[in-house]
């Protein structure tokens, strides 16, 4: 099944393999597109993914989360994500611009030193920070950002987009009891956090049209104490297909959750595809495709998560950082990948792009 094609949303990928969305450290410090990130999405194009979605894209100046993230916030970056997409297309991949603002896991210092934005104040201790609570205005103004992103993709030549609802980031942190501890209409009970995510999804709607795919990205599982479990998040995207929304990726954890979001030393078949239960919940009771995240290493795996319902397409990150022609080598045979979890490649701060630390890099 993992190298059968895939209909959907009005394409057709080559294949079951997405690369999942992952941050490379290779736009400028403006956040526009350099040579740098070109080469690399040329790269995963060549090497056989049947979808690519972009490392998150910052839809407002407030959510900037990481250095040298792509940036989508301004009209004035269009013409430099359109060589990126032509790039892509020149090679017969189709590419996803994922949609993001950082909310509290933004460090102040990426952010003149102001507070990062949150639903509530509750401290983060991975930036040790505390944010500060959103106005209404405030609120309004970053769903508006939301919606002025997905024009901007898609007037870039992006063949659609991906709203970044998990990981602790701003969507995240407003469908969380955990971060969300309001009382209005923006929180307080399940309903009310998810009214954020359904205005984001509404702008979204809104500016890029009935029929162009929209995607979303969202936690099963926050993996902390309080956090949103997994039948709510089941019910936020059942909510979610019923205004249209075209296929969900599910993943896990936030930055405080530490290990248990990007797990180390997955090394054998029963360490992987760790999200795969959740996978089946979804898939069961949604009619929209599912993309599932989350230590995916050997085609046997791969294969068997999609024999077994529990998914519809097989999401990859950090194996693709290291090979990013594994979809062509497993097609051709290769077993597995080569990636053994270090979690070297995440260390942003010692590195000056994202890469494997286990091979030698020229660039």
């Amino acid at each position: 099944m993992l190298f059968e094609p895939f209909s959907f949303a009005g394409f057709t990928l080559k294949n079951r393999i997405v690369r999942s969305a992952t941050y490379e450290k290779r736009a400028d410090e403006d956040g526009f597109v350099t040579d740098s990130l070109i080469e690399l999405y040329e790269t995963l194009a060549r090497g056989g993914s049947g979808l690519i979605i972009t490392g998150n894209a910052l839809v407002h100046h407030t959510g900037r989360c990481l250095p040298q993230m792509l940036s989508i916030h301004s009209d004035i970056y269009i013409p430099g994500l359109r060589k990126l997409t032509e790039a892509v297309h020149r090679l017969d991949s189709l590419i996803i611009a994922q949609l993001n603002h950082g909310g509290r896991q933004c460090p102040p210092l990426l952010l003149g030193g102001q507070k990062p934005l949150a639903p509530s104040e509750v401290h983060d201790p991975a930036t040790r920070a505390t944010p500060k609570a959103m106005t209404n205005t405030e609120i309004w103004d970053i769903i508006d950002a939301f919606g002025e992103a997905a024009r901007r993709a898609q007037l870039s030549g992006f063949d659609a987009v991906q709203i970044h609802a998990a990981h602790g980031y701003l969507i995240s942190s407003f469908l969380s009891p955990h971060t969300n501890r309001r009382d209005d209409y923006w929180g307080g009970d399940e309903e009310r956090r998810f009214h954020f995510i359904e205005e984001v999804y509404k702008a979204v709607r809104e500016a890029v049209g009935e029929h162009y795919p929209v995607f979303i990205k969202i936690n099963c599982d926050d993996l902390l104490p309080g956090g949103i479990t997994l039948e709510e998040s089941v019910k936020a995207v059942s909510r979610l297909q019923a205004m249209g929304l075209d296929a969900v990726e599910i993943s896990g954890g936030m930055r405080e959750s530490q290990v248990k979001t990007i797990r180390p030393d997955i090394l054998a078949p029963e360490d992987e595809a760790y999200f795969r239960n959740a996978g089946k919940l979804f898939r069961q009771t949604l009619g929209i495709p599912v993309i599932l995240t989350g230590g995916m290493r050997s085609k046997t795996v791969m294969e068997d998560v999609l024999a077994k319902g529990q998914a519809d397409l097989i999401g990859m990150s950090r194996p693709l950082i290291r090979e990013p022609a594994l979809p062509a080598l497993l097609k051709e045979g290769k077993e597995k990948a080569d990636c053994i979890s270090c979690n070297k490649c995440i260390r942003f701060s010692r590195l000056s792009y994202v890469r494997c630390k286990q091979i030698k890099h020229t660039l």
